[in-house]
């Protein structure tokens, strides 16, 4: 299987937006991403799936690291963490997951930021900058993405960066611990 996204060369590792930066995760972030994960904690457990009781461990980030580059080697997913460009401080993530070949050349986008960089257009920056990578660097044809109806922060986001908003997915994907509805949405990027 041919990879089109290699971890092990630098400059290879960044896709860069206006204000932002994404690269993979490392080793190195983990005290600067536990701690922007817990101070946002209140504003980010609404819309994720239960957090393990062991989330902020260094173990746990290890592992996590191990998952992360794993998908990346088989062409799973690719993982991201969000980067202010001016400051290099730690914003967010967003994951590029269920990558689909063959004919459907499409996969799925997961996206958090952190309250203090909330409603800022940052995460439409990183969007925005996956959007136009996905094709040339990853060879994608088509990204998806869904979120809670009542997300209307994340719903606004997909429509400015030209997601169109395609169907309804009752219980969906289980967030917070609750099997919620979702609205999907897609955007062909080939070209883009």
């Amino acid at each position: 299987m041919r990879r089109l996204f290699s971890f092990a060369r630098e400059e290879e590792q960044v896709i860069t937006g206006k204000r932002v930066f994404l690269r993979p995760p490392r080793l190195s972030d983990q005290s600067e991403w536990a701690l922007l994960r817990q101070n946002s904690r209140a504003h980010l457990e609404r819309w994720e799936p239960t957090w393990s009781p062991d989330e902020f461990t260094r173990s746990a980030f290890r592992f996590r690291l191990r998952v992360y580059a794993q998908r990346a080697q088989d062409d799973q997913s690719y993982s991201f963490f969000i980067f202010n460009r001016e400051t290099g401080a730690m914003m967010g993530g967003l994951t590029i997951s269920h990558v689909r070949r063959g004919v459907s050349q499409s996969a799925s986008l997961g996206y958090w930021m952190g309250l203090p960089f909330a409603g800022q257009g940052l995460m439409k920056d990183a969007l925005l900058a996956v959007v136009q990578a996905a094709y040339p660097v990853f060879g994608l044809h088509r990204l998806e993405a869904a979120c809670i109806p009542h997300n209307h922060r994340s719903r606004q986001l997909l429509l400015s960066c030209g997601f169109d908003q395609e169907g309804y997915a009752r219980s969906y994907v289980k967030i917070a611990g609750r099997w919620e509805d979702h609205l999907l949405f897609g955007r062909v990027v080939d070209g883009a």
